[in-house]
């Protein structure tokens, strides 16, 4: 499986969703290859699945169901359980990567 992690370089929550991802990862228990790439001009983001930094791609598609593409570099909100939050929570991840790890 491939997990990429779309972002702008200002992004202040780029690093920590990485964190997370790695967490949900070890907890999933399965090969994840991890990759993060920048995006640098709102054509770059236009061009591509972007829908704010930073953005999680699970084997080229969004990980959230309600991402909605932008064509501009914008941060990114996930909702939680307790608002609104720059990066998807660790349980959210798990649940996704779970999901498309699909049965064992």
């Amino acid at each position: 499986m491939l997990v990429e992690i779309l972002y702008f370089e200002a992004c202040p929550n780029w690093e920590e969703t990485l964190s997370r991802v790695r967490e949900a990862a070890a907890i999933v228990g399965c090969e994840i290859d991890i990759r993060c790439r920048p995006i640098s001009s709102d054509a770059e983001a236009s061009a591509s699945l972007f829908a704010g930094s930073p953005t999680v791609l699970v084997d080229g598609s969004d990980a959230f169901d309600d991402a909605v593409q932008v064509d501009e570099l914008a941060c990114r909100v996930y909702r939680t359980d307790s608002g609104f939050a720059g990066s998807p929570t660790v349980e959210h991840l798990v649940s996704v990567l779970r999901a498309r790890r699909g049965p064992d």
